[in-house]
């Protein structure tokens, strides 16, 4: 028997009606007993695994800014973990399929694929540009993807959790998702015509109708809410995670799971139903399973998982995603790690305002290093963040310029020192209780860099980067006082006394120097690389465990002590023009740091 009835939802929910077949009591009743036994704690596991994925970006558009945040954050946390000693998998990747990309192809006068292709490549150019060291790029047109996707559908369908219904309400073709009247405005097109729009991203929406399969939602609400207050570190920052509360506290319908092929071919079909399309989202999500191996062998690195995804696309990861990952029966990511947007001068980035930041020609003017550093040191997740040329430029010239590079440049000169190596420590020049010609502020000083790890990792962890650099930059300030404090290029050489406080003013200066090159690796690879080297450091030698700071102090060997330097490459990071006009974009050979 079909029961039809009508169900009306509040927050960010739909309207819709449908035709059920079989009734949704059977099935509640089977899955109270399954979200009572089902597991949302993390598996065993090895300790030493690690998995983080970007979302895969649609390729309706070229690259812009807040992909590249993304890409750049999960980065930061993929090396962060490897100098842990961690084996850590990073994967990004191309959204491919969906009405918005087959009209896109339309307009393009192209074939999908040929489209797709062509835009993924951009984003591949941007992050290899960039650094950014992904160990799997996945394409969902990928044979393996679509093999996922269907052995993922197959799941659903054989637990009961898929059925055909028919859907009508208001759907939005850019953002690929269906809306509630209360998220639906009037507005006029650019020839004064009256349209509907989504009032949180002001596109154009169209009333539909149409028959699809239906994925039971509404059976996970509870299972949800015990897993987000058992876990309450699962999305961060936390206003996300309350956010998501605060959505599952009304009632969940439940959702379209596949489009009419008659209104979408430009995706995978649905298994033993030719007339039907998977809805790209459901499509998507499952990509960080693909590149785990599943169906194959999976749980190593599912078991570990980590997102990084922007706020705009949460619901689909914080609630779709684990509903679909509880009803195939899988665990649940460890964490998802939610950033907010980027506005320029203050005005939301739009190709109408003409205010649309090219990351990969910024890049090449700024280098890749100076974007990254600027994105993650400007970038706060929980609230918007603002782009100008002129902020990139003050905060690159002073503290990666100036204060780091200028620091470096100060204590490898011929000038202080003239041997190039890497001078003795004197302890009774500095001795480990105050005394000999060090004052309070160098002890304190100290004291601050021996913290510093602690602090960069706290940050790293919780990815607070910019938390991390400003810790960072602070020692940086420190030590440059250090120095400026004691004047040593007016020190008399041929002075005993003087010449060892000379050096272990100098060996100091460079043991800092050391330490916040090895933390800034996460984040500025190619400058980090160049300060290292230039200090002499070995690969062996640039790992988490060899975060060993000013050894001598304490009377332990240090192993730096009387090594020849390296090779002087030049400034470390050069200064910016302040009229960005007049600086052409770099074309240099990229170096290969994945």
């Amino acid at each position: 028997m079909r029961i039809k009835f009508l169900m009306q939802t509040k927050g960010f929910q739909t309207l819709f009606r449908l035709h059920q077949r079989p009734t949704l009591v059977a099935v509640e009743a089977r899955w109270k007993h399954q979200r009572r036994t089902a597991s949302t704690t993390e598996p065993t596991r090895d300790d030493k695994s690690f998995f983080i994925t970007t979302p895969i970006f649609y390729v309706n558009a070229s690259p812009h800014l807040g992909h590249l945040y993304s890409a750049v954050i999960a980065d930061c946390l993929h090396r962060y973990k490897l100098l842990r000693g961690f084996n850590s998998k990073f994967t990004t990747g191309t959204d491919e399929h969906g009405l918005k990309i087959q009209q896109a192809a339309e307009a393009a006068e192209k074939e999908p694929l040929t489209f797709c292709t062509s835009v993924s490549e951009q984003f591949k150019q941007l992050f290899d540009h960039c650094n950014i060291s992904y160990t799997d790029y996945i394409r969902t047109t990928e044979w393996r993807h679509r093999q996922a996707v269907e052995h993922f559908w197959s799941v659903l369908q054989k637990k009961g959790l898929l059925y055909k219904g028919s859907y009508e309400g208001w759907y939005s073709t850019p953002d690929e998702c269906f809306l509630i009247p209360s998220q639906v405005g009037d507005a006029l097109d650019s020839s004064g015509k009256e349209i509907k729009v989504s009032l949180e991203s002001g596109h154009k929406v169209e009333w539909v109708k149409e028959e699809n399969y239906m994925f039971r939602l509404s059976a996970f609400r509870s299972q949800l809410l015990n897993w987000l207050r058992g876990n309450p570190h699962s999305i961060q920052p936390e206003r996300f995670h309350q956010a998501v509360l605060q959505w599952l506290q009304d009632d969940l319908p439940d959702l379209s799971v596949s489009r009419q092929r008659s209104r979408l071919q430009w995706g995978i079909p649905v298994p033993g139903d030719d007339e039907q399309t998977i809805y790209v989202w459901l499509d998507a999500l499952v990509n960080y399973l693909t590149v785990t191996g599943y169906p194959g062998k999976h749980t190593q690195w599912w078991s570990v998982a980590h997102h990084v995804i922007g706020k705009d696309i949460l619901k689909f990861h914080a609630v779709y995603w684990p509903a679909f990952l509880l009803g195939a029966g899988l665990p649940l990511p460890q964490r998802i790690h939610v950033h907010s947007h980027w506005t320029v001068a203050g005005k939301k980035m739009s190709k109408s305002l003409g205010n649309v930041v090219d990351p990969l020609e910024r890049s090449q003017v700024f280098t890749a290093d100076g974007m990254r550093y600027f994105l993650l040191r400007q970038g706060v997740p929980d609230s918007d963040c603002d782009y100008t040329d002129e902020k990139v430029i003050k905060f690159l010239n002073a503290e990666l310029a100036d204060s780091l590079g200028g620091l470096l440049n100060r204590c490898t000169a011929p000038a202080l020192n003239p041997t190039q190596v890497f001078p003795f420590f004197c302890p009774q020049s500095f001795p480990s209780k105050q005394g000999g010609r060090a004052v309070p502020e160098d002890y304190h000083m100290l004291e601050a860099v021996r913290n510093l790890p602690a602090v960069v990792e706290k940050h790293y962890e919780n990815m607070h980067m910019y938390k991390a650099l400003e810790a960072i930059s602070a020692c940086v300030r420190q030590t440059n006082g250090f120095v400026q404090r004691h004047t040593p290029w007016k020190l008399d050489r041929r002075d005993v006394e003087d010449q060892r406080w000379l050096d272990t003013i100098v060996h100091v200066s460079l043991e800092c120097l050391r330490i916040y090159g090895m933390l800034l690796q996460p984040v500025v690879p190619e400058t980090s690389m160049k300060l290292l080297s230039r200090l002499g450091v070995k690969p062996e030698e640039k790992s988490w465990a060899a975060l060993d700071f000013l050894p001598r102090f304490r009377g332990v060997h240090c192993p730096f002590e009387g090594r020849t330097l390296g090779l002087d490459c030049g400034v470390l990071f050069n200064r910016l023009e302040k009229n960005v006009d007049q600086q052409k974009p770099k074309k240099t050979k990229f170096m290969n740091l994945k």
